[in-house]
């Protein structure tokens, strides 16, 4: 029975994005862009109806919350360590063919550590030249502790340009490069503030599964 609630497609991504603080439908739309907003619908009745999540009304006609109960909370050592499985496991090679920018920025936004980044308001813009255009260039807006993702220009002045292929940056966000070796080697192109540019390895930190070591095969 465990099995038939856990081990439905996509399941355990929608379980990743929850016990990683999303809550609203499209925010987990955003998380897995590649299940259909049918599916999505009907893996989060289910997970209901098996008492992971409750639905929560919000003050917004029509719009709920979606919350983790004890039982959805409970889960998070086996969505975890999913993740370190695939990170020890899975061929590098892999992991980094079909990429998505989308899933790269929404996860590089929500670990964003503002902290080392000016009090201000700062603007990063990731630039990946071989995507089509409307999905070359993404914004990470961050002010305070809020950090928002943009696919669209915020018209802000931009503090920061980071421009590489969608593989390198992806490389160095699952661990398997480092960043200052692929700014060194020219596979990363830094530029704009240069405190900021800096820092960079500090506010951009890793996937959390990035510290799990890989296996020697």
């Amino acid at each position: 029975m465990a099995s038939e609630i856990f081990c439905n497609r996509w399941t355990a991504l929608v379980m990743r994005e929850l016990l990683c603080g999303t809550t609203r439908f499209n925010e987990l739309r955003r998380g897995v862009p590649r299940m259909s907003p049918t599916l999505l619908s009907k893996r989060l009745k289910e997970l209901e109806e098996a008492g992971v999540i409750v639905a929560v009304p919000t003050n917004q006609h029509g719009v709920v919350d979606y919350k983790l109960t004890e039982a959805g909370e409970d889960l998070r050592g086996i969505v975890m360590a999913l993740g370190f499985w695939g990170q020890r496991w899975v061929e590098s090679t892999l992991s980094l063919k079909n990429l998505d920018p989308g899933l790269l920025m929404w996860d590089m936004r929500r670990n964003l550590q503002p902290t080392p980044l000016p009090p201000r308001r700062t603007t990063i813009n990731f630039i990946y030249p071989e995507m089509r255009p409307d999905r070359k260039s993404w914004w990470l807006v961050v002010e305070r502790e809020k950090v928002d993702l943009c696919l669209t220009d915020p018209g802000y002045e931009v503090d920061l340009y980071v421009s590489c292929p969608l593989r390198a940056m992806t490389a160095v966000w699952m661990g398997v490069a480092k960043l200052n070796s692929e700014v060194e080697a020219g596979r990363i192109k830094v530029t704009g503030d240069s405190s900021i540019a800096k820092s960079m390895q500090q506010w951009l930190g890793l996937s959390p599964f990035a510290q799990g070591q890989r296996a020697a095969v």
